[in-house]
């Protein structure tokens, strides 16, 4: 996408604030995106073309461009340039929701790609998280999720074949496992925990990210009755990804 010409009135709106340099870049970038005037994925204007038009240096304008990427407002692709980032997905911390649920109640569009889908021992880790012998088998998929056709979460999941032994006969492109295992076995208790990681390089490729950029890992383990149903790994991109919540005492 080529960029477009840079409005004259860019100059006229970094006015007279007290702020260092930079400080006022990063304001006029911020305004421009936050009016709508720069729309997610919009070309931001090149290093070179905001020297000429603002008349700082390039060092001012490198520093302003590099903390706004580090803030999630824009992504810089080296070698194609610098965009307006799509806005930060969110999850609820505290709770257990369907993805495709959150993704429509945004006003877009989920979709599903099953990655794998078999049996599989468990390990001594996996045995203990589900209160059965090691070896003992589970089912085990791997899916991969899209908002708009951006991919932006890994579900890596093993399943009680007690609890849901048709697990491995269903279609998930219709129907997402947290939908599917609620109906069979109705979720009563469940815990979180929440890391940063690198994500291995297959992870990478699936999610269409460089292998330095930083994930949100959920390990989510859920209970039936007083039955474990699944443990899962929920990878989100940080760049496309946050997690919020509130409490009360």
């Amino acid at each position: 996408m080529p960029t477009p010409p840079i409005p004259h009135s860019l100059s006229a709106q970094m006015g007279d604030s007290p702020a260092p340099l930079y400080a006022r870049v990063k304001q006029m970038i911020t305004q421009q995106i936050n009016n709508g005037s720069w729309p997610p994925h919009y070309r931001v204007p090149s290093e070179s073309e905001l020297v000429s038009e603002l008349g700082f240096s390039r060092m001012t304008i490198n520093r302003a461009l590099r903390e706004l990427t580090a803030e999630g407002l824009l992504v810089r692709m080296q070698g194609v340039g610098t965009f307006v980032a799509e806005p930060k997905t969110q999850s609820a911390l505290f709770e257990v929701h369907n993805i495709a649920d959150e993704i429509r109640q945004r006003g877009h569009r989920h979709r599903c790609q099953v990655l794998e889908m078999h049996e599989a021992p468990a390990s001594a880790h996996m045995a203990a998280a589900f209160d059965i012998r090691e070896g003992q088998r589970l089912f085990h998929s791997v899916l991969l999720h899209f908002e708009n056709d951006m991919p932006v979460q890994i579900e890596d999941r093993y399943v009680n074949p007690t609890i849901a032994p048709d697990y491995l006969q269903q279609d998930f492109l219709g129907e997402t496992p947290y939908s599917y295992l609620n109906r069979v076995a109705p979720l009563t208790e469940g815990e979180h925990l929440v890391e940063a990681i690198l994500a291995e390089p297959q992870e990478c490729q699936w999610l269409q990210i460089p292998e330095n950029e930083p994930c949100l890992l959920i390990r989510r383990r859920t209970w039936s009755g007083r039955h474990p149903v699944t443990l899962a790994r929920l990878i989100h991109p940080g760049t496309r990804h946050r997690l919020e919540g509130r409490f009360t005492r």
